[in-house]
């Protein structure tokens, strides 16, 4: 598997998609599953995020996973793409919509396979045994339906990103209380925003991503 897990800053990017995809930049096929975000459509990073994705060079591909009818559906969207990169947003939200149509195992069937994954902050999360640190810094009621805080387990960790504290939503008192209420509970890796935590089969390390 090959997954790069970022806070915030994309600066591993470029270097991780050209180890896994061997082609000039402007023939990769990004699915930008933007279902976290989608609660937010007006707010700057949301924007933001596609922005600075797409000033790589790369064709991103827009993928809703809760807009689709089954999961054969979604797994031929991802046919069609190189890598996927799961935006920023609402943790529960983007489970909930993976879950809606059975996409989230898709995206696991596909990532052990070999797909490319690239996560950022609620995509991050959502990688791990389970969303539920998360609680302290998303709204759950935001997702409704979802019926359990199950992760993907695609790695063993659960992802806290922003953990430098320097994002108003996430202030270092916040980062310290998701220590104490769930450290003992989940394994858990702590992401500043220019930090990322890139998995290469059986090695996992954190890497700069500026």
């Amino acid at each position: 598997m090959n997954l790069l897990l970022l806070s915030l800053g994309a600066g591993a990017v470029p270097g991780f998609i050209a180890s896994c995809v061997d082609r000039p930049a402007a023939e990769v096929r990004v699915g930008y599953l933007n279902d976290a975000a989608r609660s937010y459509p007006a707010e700057w990073f949301a924007a933001a995020e596609r922005e600075q994705l797409a000033a790589f060079g790369y064709r991103l591909i827009d993928i809703a996973a809760g807009e689709f009818e089954d999961a054969d559906a979604f797994r031929a969207a991802l046919d069609g793409v190189d890598a996927l990169y799961a935006a920023g947003g609402n943790t529960f939200v983007l489970l909930e919509a993976l879950r809606r149509r059975g996409s989230d195992a898709v995206v696991v069937e596909r990532v052990r396979a070999g797909l490319p994954y690239i996560g950022s902050s609620a995509g991050s999360i959502v990688t791990g045994p389970s969303a539920e640190p998360a609680s302290l810094m998303d709204d759950p009621a935001e997702a409704p339906d979802l019926s359990d805080r199950a992760g993907l387990g695609l790695v063993d960790a659960v992802v806290i990103p922003h953990a430098d504290g320097a994002l108003p939503p996430y202030p270092p008192e916040l980062i310290d209380r998701i220590a104490r209420t769930y450290g003992d509970a989940y394994p858990l890796v702590f992401l500043e925003d220019d930090q990322a935590l890139l998995v290469e089969d059986a090695s996992t390390r954190v890497i700069p991503s500026p």
